[in-house]
C-alpha cells in the first residue's frame, strides 16, 4: 500500500469511528519568526550560529518553521535585543546575556562569571547542573526563556594601546568590556565602557578607547583591532567559557505546538556545538596571522590576575548580599563550579599540560 493512500485510510477509518485523526494526519502549522542579533554580520562564527540555527530549524519542519535572522540595527540596536524580546517586537534574540547586567546583576550567570568556568563546565552547568532551571527561573522576570545556543571558548585578554604590567596600568584606561568583568576593572581604576562590536573599532581608532575586548584571533583579526593597537593580551579571565543564548519570547513559546518547542531546542542545541567547533578549527591559524602582522602577545601578569581575582570575589560577595536574584544562582554555581575544578585538576589538567608541553617541543 502507497503511504499516502495508507495515511489517508487511517484519517478516514478515524473520523468515521469518531476518533481524534493520528498527529501524522493533522496538518503542521506554518510559523514565522524574526530573530535580532546582538553581533556582526561579518562574523560568520558567533552571527552564523544564529544562521545554523535557523536553516536546522527550517529543515526539521519541512519548511514549517522558519527564523528569519537580522543584524543589529536591522530592527533594534544590538544591545536593545532583550527588550526587543521581552516586550514582544521580535519573538527572539540570539545575544549574550551579560550584556545585560546594568539591568540586574543576575544576567551574568548565562555567560560568564569572571574565573569561573571553562565551556565543558559551562554546558555541564547549564544542562546538567541545574543551571538552566536557575536562569530561566530568573529570565521568567522579563518574560523570556533562554536556551543555550553557542560558546566562544576561552577568549583572549583583548588588544591595549600600552603594555599593561600591574595593577596600577589599569588606572584611567578606558576599555571596552562587557559584564562583570568591567565593574572588576573598575574597582581598580579602569574606566569600561560598553559597545555593540560594530561601534568598538572607529572608537579604538579615534582613541575614544585605549583598549579593547572582543572575542578571539578569529573574530578580532576581522575586526581590526591589530591595525590600532598592536598589543594582544591572555587570557581573558572575565570569560573563560562564555555562552551566547537564544532568548525567546515567553509568549511566543507557549504558543508553539510541543513537536516545535523539541525541535527548536534541538536546532538550537546543533549551533552551540557547531559555534565552539568553528572557532576551535579557526583560531589558531588566526593567531599565526595576526602575529605575523606585528600583534605582540603578552600574558597578563601574576600581579594582575591575583589582583582582579581577589576584587572578583569580594563584589560576587557585595551583591550576593543585596540582590536575592543573584544569591539565588550564585551560590548553587559556586558549588558546582568547586566541583569541577577539582575533578578538571587531575584528568583534563594533567593531560592538556602534558600534551601541549611535548607538542610544542617540535
Amino acid at each position: 500500500m502507497r503511504r499516502r493512500t495508507f495515511l489517508t485510510g487511517v484519517a478516514g477509518t478515524a473520523a468515521a469511528t469518531g476518533l481524534a485523526a493520528p498527529a501524522l494526519a493533522q496538518t503542521t502549522p506554518t510559523v514565522r519568526w524574526r530573530l535580532t542579533s546582538s553581533f556582526p554580520r561579518s562574523l560568520d562564527t558567533i552571527y552564523g550560529a544564529a544562521e545554523v540555527f535557523s536553516k536546522g530549524l527550517a529543515a526539521a519542519t519541512d519548511g514549517g518553521f522558519q527564523v528569519q535572522v537580522f543584524a543589529p540595527g536591522e530592527i533594534v540596536p544590538g544591545l536593545a535585543a532583550l527588550d526587543a524580546v521581552s516586550v514582544g517586537t521580535v519573538e527572539c534574540a540570539h545575544t549574550s546575556s551579560f550584556l545585560y547586567v546594568g539591568k540586574n546583576e543576575a544576567f551574568a550567570f548565562g555567560t560568564a562569571i569572571p574565573f569561573g568556568l571553562n565551556a565543558r563546565q559551562q554546558n555541564a552547568w547549564m544542562l546538567e547542573g541545574g543551571g538552566l532551571d536557575l536562569t530561566n527561573a530568573f529570565y521568567g522576570k522579563y518574560n523570556v526563556r533562554g536556551i543555550p545556543m553557542g560558546n566562544t571558548g576561552a577568549q583572549m585578554g583583548g588588544w591595549y594601546r600600552k603594555e599593561i604590567n600591574t595593577p596600577a596600568d589599569l588606572k584611567g584606561l578606558k576599555i571596552r568590556i562587557a559584564g562583570l568583568g568591567g565593574t572588576i576593572l573598575a574597582r581598580l581604576g579602569a574606566v569600561p565602557q560598553q559597545l555593540a562590536g560594530g561601534d568598538i573599532y572607529p572608537a579604538l581608532e579615534r582613541g575614544s578607547l585605549d583598549a579593547v575586548e572582543w572575542s578571539g584571533p578569529y573574530d578580532d583579526e576581522k575586526l581590526g583591532f591589530y591595525k590600532v593597537a598592536k598589543y594582544y593580551y591572555y587570557p581573558s579571565w572575565w570569560e573563560g567559557g562564555p555562552m551566547i543564548h537564544l532568548f525567546v519570547n515567553l509568549d511566543a513559546w507557549n504558543a508553539l505546538p510541543k513537536p516545535y518547542q523539541a525541535a527548536l531546542e534541538l536546532a538550537a542545541a546543533n549551533a552551540n556545538i557547531t559555534m565552539l567547533a568553528r572557532y576551535d578549527a579557526q583560531n589558531p591559524d588566526a593567531l599565526r596571522r595576526l602575529v605575523a602582522a606585528g600583534a605582540q602577545l603578552r600574558g597578563f601578569s601574576r600581579e594582575i590576575l591575583d589582583a582582579c581575582y581577589d576584587e572578583a570575589f569580594a563584589l560576587y560577595g557585595e551583591i550576593a548580599a543585596r540582590n536575592a536574584d543573584f544569591k539565588a544562582i550564585y551560590e548553587p554555581w559556586m558549588a558546582f563550579r568547586a566541583k569541577e575544578t577539582l575533578w578538571f585538576q587531575f584528568a583534563e589538567l594533567g593531560f592538556d599540560a602534558y600534551v601541549m608541553t611535548r607538542a610544542n617541543e617540535r
